[in-house]
């Protein structure tokens, strides 16, 4: 071996030796509490299952739920890698809230969320004096205005569905009994894109919109807005010039990013000079309460100059809301139908409950939103098994300990440097047996009365609870009410899985993949006239 060789192989043992010493060091100062011991971190791109001595895996608290916690005996695990990174991973309720709650001490991770920064400053990246001003600004959109709208925007775009596609069959006026949908998301994915589209930015779309560009456009809104909506992750990925020159589908993106921006500005400017036409039916001014408007409102409200937000915070907080409110609440609807296609007798109950609060088989209205109780657990029972989100990343800013206990009563505490990085697992919380009866089962009722508030995070916690909690849950009771007061919805019979079993196709149609939130592979369902 040459002597540049030999140097490089003591450079290279020498690195090794630090990274095991200060992999044992930070080992031993964690008191060796239960955990992964690995290579790499869960940050590492190319594993995104548990591979043990590997990775914990990203994916991990979604795939094994409880598992790797129920074996370890404690509902927070360590992970120790030779990257030096710390990270406790949390599926204890009361330590969740403990985090959620001190913004202080436990602050979201920047370099985490970083990548949305590019979309402009918001509301979901900010911290301290920053997240407070954002706040104030923002929260009047999310109002009791704005949440009737989102559910007569809900009722107006079902009835589309249901009396100008699903009730026309090939014959003209004659009504179709029974509706195959070769996948859920075809059904779910237009509806919450036209509900945000109305109630996030004043423009109501159809069914049968065309989507022809208006003068000064390229694309239609409901086009861009569904490209956008579809594909916002390349703009986190990738930078502009990338877009501008990359694959047609990047380019694609990338137009109709810039048509939307487009459109915003000329909703600005429309507002600044009066009344005025945009492509698509636009709300009459009188009943502007979408998240648009309303956040140019309280914007305008804010008596000094520098308090406003500026441009590009407008823009980053309506991207904000396009990307937290329109795929994710899509995913949820679609679990939620598939999980009552599954179980008919918790459909019935729905059915039958609805029935109860609109005995005369009128459409429902917002006044019945409280009175629609089924159909909210049904919708939180669905974000309990099937969380958008999978784990809420938070760091320590400051040297402390957790202390906790399991389920035999034993307490223990743990150190937590500072820098430490920690993520509530969403998917282990919800399947904990310490806080859920049968947790791996569909039951809306245990939503119903007293339950373990402090163990259901869909919407994170705290005050940095997801602002739009409301209108997503708005709009999904109104779309599970208007759906299953008229249509009986089944798993769709293929002849490939004849004899199947239940559980095998429960498997099949809850099939679920992880990009930035949970969605389901395919599930083929039939929606039968009542």
């Amino acid at each position: 071996m040459g002597p540049y060789l030999l140097a490089l192989a003591i450079i290279a043992l020498s690195l090794a030796a630090q990274k095991i010493l200060t992999f044992w060091r930070l080992t031993k100062a964690i008191n060796n509490h239960a955990g992964f011991r690995t290579l790499f971190s869960d940050r590492f791109a190319l594993f995104h299952s548990h591979i043990p001595g590997i990775t914990p895996g990203f994916n991990f608290s979604f795939t094994s739920k409880h598992a790797y916690f129920a074996q370890a005996g404690w509902d927070v695990l360590s992970s120790v890698n030779l990257s030096r990174h710390l990270t406790y991973y949390v599926a204890d309720a009361a330590l969740a809230r403990e985090i959620t709650s001190a913004r202080a001490r436990f602050p979201k991770p920047a370099d985490f969320y970083a990548v949305l920064a590019v979309l402009g400053p918001n509301i979901l990246v900010a911290e301290g004096d920053a997240w407070r001003h954002q706040r104030r600004v923002v929260a009047p959109a999310f109002s009791e205005r704005n949440n009737r709208l989102v559910w007569d925007e809900t009722a107006r775009i079902v009835r589309d569905l249901v009396e100008d596609v699903w009730r026309r069959g090939p014959g003209a006026g004659k009504d179709t009994t029974a509706v195959d949908v070769d996948h859920v998301l075809d059904v779910t994915v237009p509806l919450t894109l036209f509900v945000i589209g109305s109630a996030g930015f004043g423009h109501r779309m159809s069914w049968q919109e065309r989507g022809v560009a208006p003068r000064g456009h390229s694309m239609s809104f409901k086009d861009a807005l569904d490209v956008v909506g579809h594909t916002i992750f390349y703009k986190l990925l990738f930078p502009d010039w990338a877009l501008r020159w990359g694959s047609p589908g990047m380019r694609r993106f990338h137009r109709a990013y810039t048509e939307i921006q487009r459109y915003m500005v000329e909703m600005v400017e429309a507002r600044r000079r009066g009344p005025g036409d945009s492509e698509g039916e636009e709300v009459e001014p009188e009943e502007r309460h979408d998240l648009f408007n309303s956040l140019l409102d309280a914007n305008d409200a804010e008596e000094e100059e520098a308090a406003k937000l500026s441009d590009s915070a407008l823009m980053g907080n309506i991207f904000i809301f396009l990307l937290a409110g329109y795929e994710t609440t899509a995913h949820s609807l679609a679990y939620a139908l598939i999980l009552l296609a599954l179980h008919q007798d918790e459909q019935e109950r729905l059915y039958q409950h609805i029935k109860t609060v609109i005995p005369d088989g009128r459409t429902p209205t917002y006044e019945d939103f409280t009175s629609l109780t089924y159909a909210m657990a049904v919708f939180h029972e669905t974000l309990r098994l099937f969380p958008p989100i999978i784990g809420i990343p938070k760091v320590s800013a400051e040297d402390t300990s957790f202390t906790f206990s399991n389920a035999s009563g034993q307490k223990t505490t743990v150190p937590v440097p500072k820098d430490s990085r920690i993520v509530i697992c969403t998917p282990a919380l919800h399947y904990n047996p310490r806080y859920w009866d049968d947790p791996t089962s569909f039951k809306p009722a245990r939503f119903l009365g007293n339950w373990p508030r402090e163990a259901f995070l869909p919407f994170s916690g705290g005050p940095r609870g997801c602002i739009g909690r409301g209108f997503a849950e708005t709009e999904a009771v109104a779309a599970l009410t208007l759906l299953v007061s008229q249509y009986k919805i089944s798993v769709k019979d293929e002849p490939q899985f004849a004899g199947e079993t239940f559980e095998q196709r429960k498997a099949r149609v809850l099939k679920t993949n992880v990009r930035f939130t949970t969605y389901p592979e395919r599930a083929p369902l039939v929606f039968e006239r009542r």
